[in-house]
Formats: structure tokens, sequence, C-alpha cells
């Protein structure tokens, strides 16, 4: 059974930085990939950024490309989130989740529905 547990989340001022953790069990992680979505209040869940686990290969959403940072640790079996220069459109609860990455698959799955492993989620705020 895949768990993962996020954390990291916290209140900070805009331009700030924050890393977010996800700790992953339960499964043979390098056959899967991994995402961080984010969901800010009255708004649908989006997707931020993936990582490959098994090269570490990413894809990061426009809004987000430059300023955050998608990577894993194989030995702790952890996927982080690094957010600079936050921006106050950025405050929502980020998750990270997970599916298997299958052959001749891609990256660039960006719904939601396509993770079938979920976080509880962490929240990120950040303040004008």
């Amino acid at each position: 059974q895949v768990e993962l547990v996020e954390s990291g989340g916290g209140l900070v001022q805009a331009g700030g930085s924050l890393r977010l953790s996800c700790a992953a069990s339960g499964g043979t992680f390098s056959r899967y990939a991994m995402a961080w979505l984010r969901q800010a209040p009255g708004k649908e869940r989006e997707f931020v950024a993936s990582i490959r686990w098994s090269d570490g290969g990413t894809y990061y959403a426009d809004s987000v490309k430059g300023r955050f940072t998608i990577s894993r640790d194989n030995a702790r079996n952890t996927v982080y989130l690094q957010l600079n220069n936050l921006k106050p459109e950025d405050t929502a609860v980020y998750y990270c989740a997970a599916r298997l990455f299958q052959v001749f698959d891609t990256l660039y799955r960006v719904r939601p529905k396509d993770y079938p492993y979920w976080g509880q989620g962490t929240q990120v705020t950040v303040s004008s």
C-alpha cells in the first residue's frame, strides 16, 4: 500500500522560500512518477510539477517554472518541492501524488485523476 506523507508547509512573506517534503513508502518507487499538485480555496486542484523517479526527469507548470524545483532523494524515498520567490497566488494546499510510470509513458500527465495515490496535503500561505 503506497503511503505519502507531506510536510514543510507554513506561512511565509511574498518573495520568501519554503521546502516541502513527501516521504513515500509501500512501493518500488523507481517505477513511479511523483508529482506535486495544489488547490487554492474555491479553485480546482492544479498540477505544479512532476518527476520521474528512475532518472530524475522533470516537468513544470508554466506558472512555477523558474521558481519551483522538484527533486528526489533515492536513499530516503523522499520527494521535495523547493518553492522560491513565492507569490500570494501560490497560497494553496499542496499535495504529493504518485502513479506508476508505464512503458512509453509521459511525464506530461497533469490531471489529478492521473494519480491514484495521494498524501494528506500541507498548507502554504504567502502573505503580501
